[in-house]
C-alpha cells in the first residue's frame, strides 16, 4: 500500500469510531448492558466457530516456530470462552461510571460547579497474540462508554476476527452502532504506525504486549499513551517466611501461567534461610522444567544439592536481572536481607507486581511501602495482577505507569472528567 492508502485506510476506521463513540458516549446504562449480555451469550453459542478459527492461529505459529508457553497465551478452549464471557457478565453488574458526578460545590459569586466523569472518546489499543483481549477491550470500553478500534498481532488474526464479529451482532443488536467495536484486519507494521499518528480520531492509545512492542508504540505515536507494563515481577522470601507456603506461591507465580506478564522472573531468597530452602524450591522448579539462571551463591547450593533437580542451572548474567523471561526460565540470587531485596527490586523491577514471603509485620508494611510498583503483595501470588481477579470486571491493560492510570486497568480508568457549571447571569470583572 502506498502512504494516502495506509492513510485512507486507517482513516476510515478513525471517522467510523468518532461517530459511533458519539452515540455511545450518551447511550442509556441498559443498553450498553445489553450489548455486553448479547456478547457474552454469542461467545457461547460461536464456541466452536471461534475455537475453529483459533486452530488455525495456532497451527500456523507452531510453524512458525512459536515458543509453547506463547502458543498456550494465543490459545482459546471452551473453558477460556466461558471465561471471557464471565467477565463480561461481570461488567454488567458494576456500576456504570459515566456521568457520576466526583464532586460539586459553589463559589461565593454563585456559579455551582460539577466535576463529572465522562468516555475517554476513541481509545486504540494495539496488542500481540492473546485473542482474550479483543473481548476484554472490547467489553470495558462499551460498558465506560468508547469507541476503540483493535489492532491484534498477525500469530491471532484468526481468532480476533472472530471475536470481534460477536461484538459487533451484539451492538447492533442492542440498537447501538456496531462500528463501536472495530478490528483492523491488516496486520503490516504500517497500519500500526499510521494508527499512532491518527490524533483527529484517536483520543489515547493503549499498548499491551511485550518490552519491543511498548517501546515502539512509544516511540512513534503523537496519540497520547498509556503504558501497560512489562511485567519484570519477584518474589522474595524472608528468613522469617513459612516455608510452605513459599513453595507453594513460587510455583504458581511461576509456573501457572508463565507466559503473562503478573508471572514471577526473579526468586529472591534470604541468605540466612538460602541452604535449606533453594534445593527444596529447585527441586519442586524442575518438575515443571523450569530453568535457573542462578547468582554465584545459590547456584553452588543448588549443584551440590542431594534434591533431585531435573532440569537446567546455569550461573546468571547481569541480563538476567532486567529480563522478562514470559517462559519457563527463573532467575535466582541470595540477598542478606529484606532491604537489599527491596534495593534489587526498585533498580531492576518494572513497577508491575512484587511479592515478600513473611511472617514478620514490620518486614512486611517496609517492603509495601518502599517497593515502587502498582501492585506489592504479601503472602500471595503475583498472578492475581488481573482486573477480574480484583473485581474490575477484567481490564484493558495493567499500567505499570503512575499518569492517568496505574494497575489494572478497569472501568474507572477509562475515564476522564468534565466541569459542568451553572450560573444566573454571572459575569467576569
Amino acid at each position: 500500500m502506498t502512504e494516502n492508502e495506509i492513510l485512507s485506510y486507517i482513516t476510515e476506521y478513525g471517522m467510523k469510531a468518532k461517530k459511533a463513540a458519539s452515540v455511545l458516549a450518551t447511550a442509556a446504562v441498559e443498553k450498553k448492558n445489553q450489548a455486553l449480555a448479547n456478547a457474552a451469550k454469542l461467545l457461547i453459542e460461536k464456541t466452536q466457530y471461534i475455537i475453529a478459527e483459533n486452530t488455525k492461529d495456532i497451527e500456523m505459529a507452531a510453524t512458525n516456530g512459536m515458543s509453547v508457553p506463547m502458543q498456550d497465551r494465543l490459545r482459546l478452549t471452551p473453558a477460556r470462552i466461558e471465561g471471557m464471557a464471565e467477565g463480561l457478565t461481570q461488567l454488567i453488574s458494576l456500576e456504570d461510571p459515566i456521568g457520576a458526578i466526583i464532586e460539586g460545590y459553589k463559589r461565593p459569586n454563585g456559579l455551582e460547579i460539577i466535576k463529572k466523569r465522562v468516555p475517554l472518546g476513541v481509545i486504540g489499543i494495539i496488542y500481540e497474540a492473546r485473542p482474550n483481549v479483543t473481548a476484554d477491550a472490547a467489553g470495558l470500553c462499551i460498558k465506560s462508554g468508547n469507541a476503540c478500534i483493535l489492532r491484534g498481532g498477525k500469530e491471532a488474526l484468526r481468532s480476533n476476527i472472530a471475536v470481534a464479529s460477536v461484538f459487533y451482532e451484539a451492538l447492533e443488536q442492542a440498537g447501538l452502532p456496531g462500528d463501536c467495536v472495530q478490528l483492523i484486519d491488516n496486520t503490516d507494521r504500517e497500519i500500526a504506525t499510521a494508527m499512532m499518528k491518527l490524533n483527529k480520531y484517536v483520543d489515547v492509545l493503549i499498548p499491551r504486549g511485550g518490552a519491543g512492542l511498548i517501546r515502539s508504540v512509544v516511540n512513534n505515536a503523537s496519540v497520547p499513551v498509556i503504558q501497560t507494563g512489562t511485567g519484570n515481577c519477584h518474589i522474595y522470601v524472608d528468613s522469617e517466611a513459612d516455608k510452605e507456603m513459599a513453595v507453594s506461591i513460587v510455583m504458581n507465580a511461576k509456573t501457572q501461567r508463565p507466559s503473562v506478564c503478573n508471572a514471577a522472573e526473579t526468586l529472591l531468597v534470604n541468605e540466612k534461610i538460602a541452604k535449606e530452602f533453594l534445593p527444596v524450591i529447585a527441586a519442586e522448579l524442575s518438575t515443571k522444567k523450569v530453568e535457573l539462571r542462578c547468582c554465584e551463591f545459590s547456584y553452588d547450593i543448588i549443584k551440590n544439592s542431594d534434591k533431585v533437580i531435573d532440569t537446567s542451572v546455569l550461573r546468571a548474567t547481569e541480563d538476567d536481572w532486567d529480563t522478562e523471561y514470559d517462559d519457563l526460565i527463573l532467575a535466582v540470587k541470595v540477598v542478606s536481607d529484606y532491604k537489599e531485596a527491596v534495593q534489587h527490586i526498585n533498580c531492576y523491577g518494572t513497577g508491575h507486581s512484587e511479592a515478600i514471603i513473611t511472617t514478620n509485620y514490620d518486614k512486611a508494611r517496609y517492603f509495601q511501602e518502599n517497593i515502587d510498583a502498582a501492585c506489592v503483595y504479601v503472602n500471595a501470588s503475583t498472578r492475581f495482577t488481573d482486573g477480574f481477579e480484583f473485581g474490575l470486571g477484567a481490564e484493558i491493560g495493567i499500567s505499570n505507569q503512575k499518569l492517568h492510570a496505574r494497575g489494572p486497568m478497569g472501568l474507572k480508568e477509562l475515564t476522564t472528567i468534565k466541569y459542568v457549571i451553572n450560573g444566573n447571569g454571572q459575569i467576569r470583572g
